[in-house]
């Protein structure tokens, strides 16, 4: 991503109030990246190669975590 790390879209989805599940897959082993990434809720942190099993199961806690559920936010910038 040109300008921004996987770290940086998070942040920024999750100040806008998005719920959208987060899996993180990389080919370098960060394992503070790693520790941000899932403080900061991400789904999974997959490093490659994964197999397929492992990316199915996170893909299935993306979509029954509560994560769609709305909440309070306050976009007033106050």
């Amino acid at each position: 991503m040109s300008g921004l790390s996987g770290l940086d879209l998070q942040k920024a989805l999750t100040a806008s109030g998005s719920r959208i599940p987060v899996i993180f897959i990389t080919a370098y082993r960060d394992d503070q990246a790693r520790a941000l990434a899932k403080e900061a809720g991400a789904v999974a942190f997959l490093h490659k190669p994964f197999d397929d099993r492992a990316l199915l199961e996170a893909v299935e806690t993306g979509i029954t975590r509560k994560a769609f559920e709305p909440r309070d936010v306050d976009h007033s910038g106050q």
